[in-house]
């Protein structure tokens, strides 16, 4: 790709994830940024998904990661390993702001921000990624089993998984859902977590955008971590809570470089991996991995950690919004990272991995 195409691409991107210019203020642009809210009736979009069904998704493939130098693989700490661009002719698909797989790196579990999940499981060819099999959709329903777009309540951002208990954390409205997969799967009704009052308070735009649940034989096992994707102190840095588990409580994370919460992973190591991203209709989109070390994570702590990883539209990049990890059995740590379209015309749902090098 050309400089000029790279700057061109640029730009469109950022003015349309930033929302300044009249492309920007279309009616999928307004949607995604002005505040929703809380209906008690039954609502409509034609990007909802509304059943369980199953959906074709077409895959294709990324060789390269960097636009400029197709032979460069090695980004920070992560080295390219294959990527695919996903399309579907169903309305539902797209939105993805979560994702978590299996042990394998294969079935996967991923949700959409207007209330959808998706299943099934990523095909390889080798060690790259081929495309997606068995891809079923089906609504996030509520405590009554219905919908929860039925309450207005749309933008389920964050996503964690502990076995059978799936948890998901909604924007504007500011909720925690609890969903036990040992009764119905995607079917299954949730269960409103409550959640400390700091994170009730959150930005209608700027919640809980990264969920990560501590496993057993970890400081804070049993612990819910909960990032905000901007809620600030009043010092700046972004405010992030312990839910449940031996020390529940709030601590923040240093924001820097202006930088906003996408998403989060816990390594077995115990390091927590934050994905970072950031607009601008100067520099254009940015992210960023930041590694954590979960042994510094406590009530009252403020918490920093060095990049490991940082990109921009010189690269295959669009709104990145998932991250999840795997071990192959080389004993190769890879992350799979999902990007959200915003359902828009000029952006793409991406599927991208990596392996984490130290």
């Amino acid at each position: 790709m050309s400089l000029d195409a790279l700057s061109d691409r640029r730009r469109v991107l950022a003015l349309t994830m930033g929302g300044v210019s009249a492309l920007a203020w279309s009616s999928t642009a307004r949607a995604q940024l002005a505040p929703t809210p809380v209906r008690r009736r039954a609502v409509t979009d034609e990007h909802s998904v509304t059943s369980a069904v199953r959906i074709e998704v077409k895959a294709r493939p990324l060789p390269a990661f960097d636009l400029r130098d197709r032979t460069r693989l090695r980004f920070g700490l992560l080295d390219y390993r294959s990527g695919v661009a996903l399309t579907s002719a169903y309305p539902g698909f797209g939105g993805l702001s979560g994702l978590r797989l299996d042990a394998k790196g294969e079935h996967f579990l991923a949700i959409s921000d207007k209330g959808g999940w998706f299943t099934g499981r990523i095909a390889y060819s080798g060690r790259d990624i081929a495309g997606l099999a068995d891809v079923e959709a089906a609504p996030l329903l509520g405590p009554d089993g219905r919908p929860i777009t039925d309450r207005g309540w749309y933008d389920s951002e964050s996503l964690a998984r502990d076995g059978d208990i799936v948890y998901v954390g909604l924007e504007r409205v500011n909720q925690l859902l609890r969903y036990d997969f040992a009764k119905g799967g995607t079917g299954a009704r949730s269960e409103i977590v409550p959640l400390p009052p700091a994170a009730r308070r959150l930005p209608n735009n700027k919640g809980l955008e990264a969920l990560v649940v501590v496993p057993k034989g970890l400081p804070l096992a049993g612990t819910l971590i909960a990032l905000s994707e901007r809620g600030l102190d009043a010092n700046g840095n972004l405010l992030a809570f312990l839910v449940g588990g031996p020390s529940a409580g709030q601590f923040g994370i240093v924001r820097s470089n202006d930088f906003d919460v996408s998403d989060a992973v816990l390594l077995p190591s115990g390091d927590l991996l934050v994905l970072e991203r950031k607009f601008s209709l100067f520099t254009g989109v940015g992210i960023r991995i930041r590694r954590i070390r979960l042994a510094d994570i406590a009530p009252g702590a403020l918490v920093d950690g060095p990049a490991i990883f940082s990109a921009d539209l010189g690269q295959e990049i669009d709104n990145l919004e998932g991250i999840d990890a795997h071990v192959t059995p080389e004993g190769e740590t890879v992350l799979t990272l999902v990007s959200d379209d915003n359902f828009s015309m000029i952006q793409r749902t991406l599927l991208l991995q990596f392996t984490l090098m130290q």
